[in-house]
């Protein structure tokens, strides 16, 4: 009973529009192939809890979110009175990795899977956006996918398959504040050249749109997240900003 939870990166990260307090989004995710956590269930007595080096409260961890979704099934309420949720974590946290919502996606995935709850993906993938907008896209568990709306709507993309050399500074950049940096600045005339851009994105293959572009041409987030953190800019070098950071990565050619 174990599942990898891998990490993500964002090839280009276009803020195209809003709803309310959420952003709308235009962003390519890339399954991070050599990086990821394991999640298992294991035997214990001790009722639902999770095992595992993580930085947050239990109530506040994405995991516990994703199991209060599905805690009103008989058979996971009778499970999780005889076993604990077990993660070895490697995915580094609060750095636009994505792991928290890997994560869920995870426990959804393999509850669903060990207890036969014979929950459709689509409907998985809609329980997850409750959770986090990255976790529709760990949901469907593709290599290469455009990914809109808020989040919940993944569009499979064929690419042959990439992989990435990451590093993650030691800075804590915090997904709310980072985007509210961007809100400061953003207008009419910069959501529709976003579009634009995204339009022509979407089309482009991963490597070819790292070859043609810079961090700050893909990346919305970049530049509000450098002016949160003035010492991002010194980790940067010749490698691209993933989500709303702190990692950069770059392809292993």
């Amino acid at each position: 009973m174990k599942i990898k939870s891998f990490a993500k990166v964002n090839i280009f990260l276009k803020i195209v529009g809003f709803r309310g307090e959420y952003h709308e989004i235009a962003s390519r995710f890339v399954k991070v192939s050599n990086l990821f956590d394991e999640l298992s269930f294991e035997k214990s007595k001790e009722g639902f809890s999770i095992e595992g080096d993580f930085a947050c409260e239990t109530k506040e961890n994405s995991i516990y979110k994703a199991y209060n979704l599905l805690k009103d099934f008989p058979k996971v309420d009778k499970f999780f009175k005889e076993h604990k949720v077990k993660v070895i974590k490697r995915i580094p946290q609060f750095a636009g990795l994505g792991g928290g919502s890997s994560n869920a996606a995870a426990f959804l995935i393999l509850v669903n899977e060990v207890l036969n709850l014979k929950i459709k993906k689509e409907t998985l993938s809609k329980m997850g956006e409750k959770i986090g907008a990255d976790v529709p896209f760990f949901i469907y568990g593709y290599n290469s996918a455009n990914v809109s709306g808020i989040g919940e709507i993944v569009e499979n993309f064929q690419e042959e398959p990439i992989k990435f050399d990451i590093i993650t500074p030691p800075i804590k950049c915090e997904t709310p504040k980072v985007y509210k940096e961007f809100r400061k600045k953003a207008n009419k005339e910069m959501i529709e050249k976003n579009k634009k851009m995204a339009d022509i994105l979407k089309n482009m293959k991963s490597k070819e749109i790292l070859e043609k572009f810079s961090s700050k041409d893909l990346n919305d987030l970049f530049i509000p997240a450098l002016n949160i953190c003035k010492d991002l800019e010194k980790y940067q070098n010749d490698m691209f900003f993933s989500g709303s950071g702190s990692s950069f990565f770059k392809v292993i050619k």
